[in-house]
Parts: structure tokens; sequence; C-alpha cells
């Protein structure tokens, strides 16, 4: 099923979903990943998380850094972003976004403090799905970095520069 998300996210909210479900997430979202994550971490066992001027209870926080190229996920897995799940959760998060298969122990952390976790594909994931031949055309040695050529089918594309403008302007 496919489920459209305000946040703050409720508990009403997380008890309709199910694994499988695609969700549609709209409004204000944290994004973090293992550098940022302890740190929290501290202030939610100091009592000071009230200083970051936002209430954690009901909001999504999505495993990744923010850049002037976009966000993408990052591993949920990584140690620090992983161990900070629980006890996030515990402080109120709803929903954690990232990539990758958590540890059954963080699975049932989740679901004990009423929370779910959603994987966000990788544009690579996407992509990859729409590409249907790659074939090593030159410097196979390079591994990854060699020369491919790839079929594709309805790859989606934004023009990022044109006719002396840039999209980043």
């Amino acid at each position: 099923m496919a489920f459209e998300l305000k946040t703050p996210i409720s508990d009403a909210d997380i008890d309709q979903l199910k694994v499988g479900d695609t969700v549609y997430i709209s409004g204000y979202i944290l994004c973090g990943r293992d550098a940022v994550l302890p740190k929290i971490l501290q202030m939610i066992e100091n009592g000071t998380s009230g200083e970051l001027g936002v209430d954690l209870r009901g909001q999504v926080i999505f495993h990744t850094a923010v850049s002037p190229a976009g966000v993408g996920p990052t591993s949920s897995n990584k140690l620090e972003i992983e161990s900070s799940i629980a006890p996030l959760s515990k402080a109120g998060i709803k929903l954690h976004l990232g990539k990758g298969a958590l540890h059954p122990e963080t699975v049932a952390a989740l679901d004990s403090f009423k929370a779910v976790y959603a994987v966000i594909p990788p544009v690579t994931a996407l992509l990859g799905a729409k590409t249907t031949e790659q074939l090593v055309v030159a410097f196979p040695e390079l591994g990854m970095e060699a020369l491919h050529m790839i079929k594709v089918d309805k790859y989606p594309a934004i023009i990022g520069a044109a006719h002396g403008r840039s999209i980043y302007e």
C-alpha cells in the first residue's frame, strides 16, 4: 500500500504501516548521519536536547548529509548511525530514513518504541533498474572507472547547465 505521511508523525500513522508499504513524506524532516547523531544522543542523555530548538517527538530523521549537490541516503547500519536509532526512537523519532539492512536488535527496538525505518533507494539503484546492458569499452584494468557503454530505458535526468546558465546559480 501507499501512504502519505505529514510531519509530525503520530503513533496512529505508525500503526497503519507494514513492511513493503510505500510512504510519501511531507513536511519538515531532520537530516543527520555519523558525525552529528552521537552529539544529539549526548544532548538527550544530558537533558539538553531542548536546546536544539526542535521537538524530536513525531519527527523524521534522514540519514544523510546535506550539500549543494543534494541529499542521498547513507548506510544506516554504520555503527554511529545504527546505535542511535533506539535512543532516538525512545526520544520520540518516529521514522528513520536511510539505506541498508539493520540488525535484528535494532528492528526490535524500533517496534518497542513504536517507530519505523524506511529505505530510500540511492539514485544508483533507480538508474540501475533502468540500465538494460553494460559493456566495458576500454581500459578494463580501471574497473568501475573504465570506459563503459550502457543501454538505458527511460533514464531520468535534469539538465544542469545549458546556454550559459546553471541550475545552481
